[in-house]
């Protein structure tokens, strides 16, 4: 399914549960609200940006705004692994700020009824679960839903990017 119609789809699902644009990282399945999305773009050249956390990759030039760009697989210290053809960037928006998150791959839009999430467990280790908003269940699959907000709060972005006033 291409990008587009990924997003096209969104459309003629039933309101009364929440939509999710879903990506992998590491063969494990992901959610972001549907909503939050602006864009998918493949990759492509990132500028990098001096002292920036390892994670934040640089900068990108979307139609003349300068969008911060986070590698996902870095911000949750999974292993490295190359870009290829199915590698892209999820351009969200998060408050003022837009910015883009790059994964390895799209998948499709669920709609998630709120009565299938349920809360992220607690694991031992330096995982914070404070960037995910639940487990969504789909089925026998289970979708791991972002939070945003809390995702993009803790970065270190006003440097590269200032929120809009």
């Amino acid at each position: 399914m291409t990008d587009t119609a990924i997003l096209d789809r969104a459309a003629g699902f039933d309101t009364d549960s929440d939509q999710f644009l879903t990506f992998t990282l590491e063969d494990e399945e992901y959610g972001i609200e549907i909503l939050r999305v602006q864009e998918i773009k493949g990759y492509s050249k990132i500028r990098p940006i001096p002292n920036a956390p390892d994670y934040v990759k640089g900068v990108m030039n979307l139609r003349g705004t300068v969008v911060p760009v986070i590698d996902l697989r870095c911000r949750f210290r999974m292993p490295h692994a190359d870009y290829n053809q199915f590698t892209v960037i999820i351009v969200v928006s998060v408050g003022s700020r837009v910015v883009g998150l790059v994964v390895d791959a799209v998948s499709d839009v669920l709609n998630i009824p709120t009565d299938q999430v349920e809360e992220t467990p607690e694991v031992s280790g330096d995982l914070d679960t404070s960037f995910f908003r639940g487990m969504g269940k789909v089925g026998e699959k289970l979708v791991l839903l972002l939070n945003i907000d809390k995702l993009i709060a803790g970065d270190r972005l006003d440097a590269i990017d200032p929120p809009a006033a």
